[in-house]
């Protein structure tokens, strides 16, 4: 009689626990896959429109490279920086013209916004009226305000009419735009004005996360308005002021569409930016090579001082 052994009870157990652990495997590579399809489409797009333009700009620094020339492309080295820095006269006073616009810009903007978001931040009637009034000139085009602005800063523009009348004829005024010593100037107007509303409502989304019992506290110790505002509410705006700090900054060195539409640079190169001047010699003289050199100097600019911003509002322990 033949005797039957019993079975292998950890083969059976090996192959039942390895069963699990291949299912498991087989999912996560089916994730991995339908996570990859899913991002591909915005992986291709990132690719093409951000990631290839900027490498290429990289490369085409270093060249002579124009749009259209019989001549080949060749290596330039270092020339297109030190033709930037040293006979290049319009890119020197663009380079002011950025630090000037963002010097004025930057505080005038985030101060005025955290001012009228604390106003509208009031339990008081007509403050979502004044919310709307502050956030339309964010939603509308740059470009269509931009032109708007140029009407009303000439000569016989609304600008020149509203000082005429407050001042009973006294000062009638000058050609904003076409007066070196004011164009600027009436730019940086036009943009604070443009933008403020949207960072009010940033550093209004910040007083609303502030806990309500920190001003309960601090009025039982007797603090009035301004202590309570610089021992509870700016130290707790300390998130919301990063961010508002570092975005317009980034926007302000970035300036472009206002001098574009309105002054073209002029007068005298008194509005002329590092953005405008890099766009007006790559493609307007056609100089793709120069135009891309100005374009690494202002992401290099821009990296400088987002670093400098991080630095100076990190967190100190």
């Amino acid at each position: 009689m033949t005797a039957i052994s019993p079975p292998d009870t950890r083969a059976v157990g090996a192959a039942a626990s390895s069963f699990p652990r291949r299912r498991i495997r087989a999912d996560l590579r089916s994730e991995r896959r339908a996570g990859w399809a899913m991002v591909a489409p915005a992986v291709l797009l990132l690719a093409a429109f951000l990631i290839v333009p900027v490498l290429l700009g990289f490369v085409l620094s270093f060249t002579n490279a124009r749009l259209v020339s019989p001549e080949p492309v060749g290596f330039a080295g270092l020339d297109n920086f030190v033709r930037a820095f040293t006979a290049d006269p319009t890119f020197v006073r663009s380079l002011l013209n950025t630090f000037c616009f963002a010097a004025v810009v930057v505080p005038v903007q985030a101060g005025f916004g955290l001012v009228l978001a604390i106003l509208v931040n009031q339990k008081i009637r007509g403050a979502v009226a004044f919310r709307v009034i502050f956030f339309i000139p964010v939603v509308t085009s740059i470009v269509v305000v931009s032109i708007l602005w140029k009407f009303m800063y000439q000569r016989d523009g609304l600008v020149n009419s509203f000082i005429d009348s407050i001042t009973f004829g006294a000062w009638r005024g000058t050609a904003w735009l076409d007066n070196p010593s004011t164009a600027l100037a009436a730019i940086i107007v036009l943009s604070v004005w443009q933008a403020v509303g949207f960072h009010m409502l940033i550093w209004l989304s910040g007083l609303q996360t502030i806990p309500e019992e920190l001003y309960e506290a601090a009025r039982i110790d007797g603090a009035g308005a301004w202590r309570q505002f610089r021992d509870v509410t700016w130290p707790c705006l300390r998130p919301t002021r990063v961010f508002v700090l570092i975005t317009i900054t980034i926007a302000a060195l970035g300036l472009f569409v206002q001098v574009d539409v309105m002054t073209q640079g002029g007068p005298v190169d008194a509005t002329s930016t590092l953005v405008y001047h890099a766009v007006r010699m790559g493609y307007h003289q056609q100089q793709i090579g120069y135009g891309s050199a100005l374009s690494l100097v202002f992401f290099v600019l821009v990296l400088v001082v987002a670093l400098v911003q991080r630095f100076l509002t990190r967190d100190k322990d």
